[in-house]
């Protein structure tokens, strides 16, 4: 099969850890790999924001970025990006009409992805032929941020209504998770026409530890680790508060934090000078590390020199560093929100706390102080991730999800163009 994924933000070439620059560009990357070594190929579309950049880069055998050029070819905020979804999507039918590049079916990460994927699939001057399949992944929905960030959300205020067209529109939407499928019907989107496949986790890369030196360490303190982007809504400032219950109760507990700007520059960020206040004021300042930006590459030694991983956000569409904490077989201490619902079983692979308690995260961290309770959610985990969270799995899953759209699709009507402003748009059908 011939796939063309759009991923306008999230190159899969870009450096993890920069902004915008995440979950979506490794799962972007390791499922084009994967589907390339089942013997699809992929050509992934993302916008050029290097004017070096040459036009077509291989990921790997099968697997090509294409650098499309819409906007100024420099980096902007993703949030800054709808402006550019036309002009993404008119070079994209451009190049679709080459039966030679033409996809059999097209995969839009994001909803600006999408909009720029119906734009090249949908036009109204492409002839008799029936148009290319769009499957859609949100990896995160305008109206989920909208609600637990309110004024603070910088989405476009168009995202949601947008979004709701993309439900009505594409030919099928690929879901996370079992909370994104509620979320989904909320905006619109029919239960036939909504699939769940998960996001994966390199079980080649991230492995338990050989030594188990942590695990068998009963001298030292409890190890935590807080992986991925410093924002408030991690609520790594729930999982301080917590710490300093512990402390008051005569546990020892320390807290390692990656994430944020470098090592160097962290004395400038905000919410870093926000987080070591906290510390100092609850009297754990000793406690707790800050270690700046981390490489991908050493996140799974980093991981396995840790006890216990706390992922305590507001809200979380999915989650990638639960999945990576479990195949390295470590117990997971997670908000019940969003996609961790689905990827952290309570009591058997890790613990769930309701969000925003620090209360509960110190009674969680009290429970894990017990080392085989760690040891054995820890095993669970790890089969648990080999099971249902490979990459080989969730590829074979995503394939069976397009093979079903292409075998469907007929001769759709095209559909009308859609402004594309940074306002409301209102309809009372699939036009808007």
């Amino acid at each position: 099969m011939k796939i063309g994924m759009i991923s306008e933000h999230a190159s899969p070439l870009a450096t993890l850890g920069e902004a915008d620059a995440g979950g979506q560009n490794v799962h972007v990357a390791a499922l084009a790999r994967r589907l390339a070594a089942d013997g699809h190929t992929v050509d992934v579309y993302t916008r050029r924001d290097d004017p070096a950049l040459p036009e077509r880069v291989q990921l790997t055998d099968g697997v090509d970025v294409v650098h499309v050029d819409a906007g100024p070819p420099e980096r902007l905020p993703k949030d800054d990006l709808l402006r550019w979804m036309h002009p993404f999507g008119d070079d994209l039918a451009a190049r679709f009409g080459d039966p030679a590049v033409r996809p059999d079916v097209v995969h839009a990460h994001f909803w600006m992805s999408g909009l720029a994927a119906l734009r090249a699939t949908r036009r109204t001057d492409r002839g008799p032929e029936p148009p290319v399949p769009v499957v859609q992944t949100f990896h995160a929905l305008g109206s989920v941020k909208r609600r637990y960030q309110g004024a603070a959300d910088t989405s476009p205020t168009a995202r949601i209504a947008l979004e709701q067209t993309l439900c009505n529109d594409v030919d099928l939407v690929v879901a996370t998770c079992h909370d994104e499928v509620r979320e989904l019907q909320l905006l619109g989107a029919t239960e036939d026409r909504v699939r769940v496949v998960p996001c994966g986790v390199d079980l080649g890369r991230f492995t338990p530890s050989t030594t188990r030196a942590r695990a068998t360490d009963d001298d030292g303190p409890v190890r935590l680790l807080s992986l991925g982007r410093l924002v408030e809504r991690k609520d790594v400032g729930g999982v301080i508060e917590a710490l300093a219950r512990l402390g008051a109760q005569g546990q020892r507990v320390e807290l390692l934090v990656a994430g944020g700007p470098p090592l160097g520059e962290l004395e400038r960020d905000p919410e870093v000078r926000r987080l070591r206040g906290l510390a100092e004021r609850l009297g754990v300042g000793d406690r707790v590390r800050f270690l700046g930006a981390v490489s991908h590459d050493v996140v799974p030694d980093l991981l396995r020199s840790v006890d216990v991983v706390v992922c305590t956000p507001w809200y979380e569409p999915f989650g990638i560093v639960p999945l990576e904490a479990a195949a390295c077989g470590l117990p997971v201490l997670a908000s019940a929100v969003g996609g961790m619902l689905d990827t952290v079983v309570h009591d058997r692979t890790g613990l769930l706390v309701p969000p925003r308690d620090p209360a509960a995260v110190a009674d969680a961290l009290l429970r894990l102080s017990d080392r085989r309770f760690r040891l054995r959610l820890g095993a669970a985990a790890r089969v648990r991730a080999e099971r249902q969270y490979g990459w080989a799995a969730v590829a074979r899953q995503t394939a069976e999800a397009y093979a079903e759209v292409v075998s469907s699709s007929s001769a759709r009507a095209p559909l009308p163009q859609w402004p594309v402003t940074d306002a409301p748009l209102v309809s009372a059908g699939g036009t808007r």
